[in-house]
C-alpha cells in the first residue's frame, strides 16, 4: 500500500516537470495557477504556520494573495535537460574571470580590517570569506531582482520536487518579516529566495546571520561587515576547522577502480590507507592525513579532475550542496589572494 502510494506520487511529480519542460522546450507558457489566496493548500500552510507560530492568519493569508506565480523562477531552478551539459571547465569559467578576481582583491582591500576579525574570530581564513561573496553576487553586485514572496510561494506551490524545502523557507521569510518588522512582501533576492551579498535563505538569515557592524540590525544587503562576519559564522557553525586544509590535488591511476570512492559522496570519510589502496594519492607531498573524499570534476570537452575533498570542502558544500560551488569558490579564494600577494 505504501510503495503504491509513494509510485503514483513520483509519477505525478514526473508528470508534472515534463509538462512544465515541454511547454518552455516549445516556448509555451505553462497555464497560468490559480491565484494562491484562492487556493486550498496555500489556505491550509496559512492556518498551519499561523498556529505554529502564533501568527495573525489572516494577514499570513492576504500577504499570500499578494504573491504571484513567476513561470521565470521554474525556468531557472529547472535541471538541465542533458546530463551532458554539467561540465567543470565551463562552470570553473563563470566564476574564474578578471573581473570578479579584480572586484575581490578591491573587495579584501576595502574590507581588510573586518576580515583579520572575523578570520581571528571564527577562524575561517579571509579568502575562503572573499571567494563566497565573490561566488554568490560579486560582491553585492548581482542580489537578485525577485520578489522573494513571490519566488518563494511559486517554489513552494508549483515546483513539486522540492516542495517541503521551500514551504520551509516561505514559512522562514513571515518569521524572518516578524523579526525585522519589515514587510514580507518587501525582500527581494535570487530566483531560490536567498537574500544579500552572501545570498542566505531566510532561514539562515535567522539562524546564521549576525550584527558585524555594531549598529544594532542585520543587513546582509547594504552592510558588507554583517555579509563577512556572517559566512565566517555560518561556516564556524558547520564545522570548519581553523587551520585546515580545504582539498589537494589527487591522481587516480585506475578511475574504474576509484568508483567506489567517488560514489561514497562528499563527505570525508577515507583515510590515506583507503586511497591507496584503491590506486588514488594526493598530488602533493604536503597532504594531509585526514580524512577525506574523491572529488570527481567531470567535463566533456577536458579530462575529468580528481580533488582530495577535506573537511572544510565539506563545509563549504553545506553552503550550497555542490562539488562544483565548492571548488569553485575554493579557487576563487586561491586566485584573489594571489593576486592580493602580488599587489593587486
Amino acid at each position: 500500500m505504501a510503495h503504491t502510494h509513494l509510485l503514483k506520487r513520483s509519477t505525478l511529480v514526473l508528470a508534472v516537470l515534463l509538462g512544465i519542460v515541454s511547454a518552455l522546450a516549445h516556448g509555451a507558457a505553462a497555464p497560468e495557477p490559480q491565484p494562491y489566496g484562492d487556493r486550498d493548500e496555500v489556505k491550509a500552510f496559512a492556518h498551519e504556520l499561523a498556529q505554529k507560530e502564533s501568527l495573525d492568519e489572516a494577514q499570513v493569508l492576504a500577504s499570500l494573495a499578494e504573491a504571484r506565480y513567476l513561470p521565470a523562477v521554474i525556468k531557472a531552478i529547472l535541471p538541465p535537460a542533458s546530463p551532458s551539459v554539467k561540465s567543470w571547465v565551463r562552470y570553473r569559467a563563470r566564476y574564474l574571470d578578471r573581473t570578479r578576481i579584480a572586484a575581490g582583491t578591491a573587495f579584501w582591500r576595502e574590507h581588510a580590517a573586518t576580515l583579520a576579525r572575523a578570520e581571528a574570530e571564527f577562524g575561517v581564513p579571509a579568502d575562503i570569506i572573499v571567494g563566497i561573496i565573490g561566488v554568490e553576487t560579486i560582491y553585492g553586485r548581482n542580489q537578485g531582482n525577485f520578489q522573494t514572496l513571490s519566488a518563494l510561494a511559486t517554489l513552494a506551490f508549483d515546483y513539486p520536487p522540492r516542495a517541503e524545502l521551500f514551504r520551509r523557507e516561505l514559512g522562514e521569510l513571515f518569521l524572518l518579516s516578524r523579526d525585522t518588522s519589515k514587510p514580507v512582501t518587501s525582500y527581494k533576492g535570487s530566483y531560490a529566495g536567498a537574500l544579500g551579498l552572501p545570498q542566505f535563505l531566510p532561514s539562515s538569515i535567522r539562524r546564521y546571520a549576525i550584527d558585524y557592524d555594531g549598529d544594532g540590525k542585520v543587513s546582509l544587503d547594504t552592510s558588507a561587515d554583517d555579509a563577512i562576519g556572517s559566512v565566517a559564522n555560518f561556516l564556524k557553525q558547520h564545522g570548519w576547522e581553523r587551520g585546515g586544509a580545504v582539498a589537494v590535488p589527487a591522481r587516480v591511476m585506475d578511475p574504474q577502480r576509484a568508483t567506489a570512492l567517488v560514489e561514497a559522496g562528499i563527505a570525508p570519510s577515507f583515510r590515506k590507507q583507503d586511497f591507496e589502496r584503491l590506486g588514488v594519492a594526493a598530488d602533493t607531498p604536503a597532504a594531509e592525513d585526514k580524512p577525506a573524499a574523491l572529488i570527481d570534476l567531470v567535463s566533456l570537452e577536458a579530462a575529468t579532475e580528481y580533488w582530495l575533498g577535506y573537511q572544510n570542502f565539506y563545509v563549504i558544500t553545506r553552503y550550497n550542496r555542490s562539488s562544483f560551488y565548492a571548488m569553485a569558490v575554493f579557487h576563487l579564494a586561491t586566485a584573489v589572494r594571489l593576486e592580493r600577494e602580488r599587489g593587486g
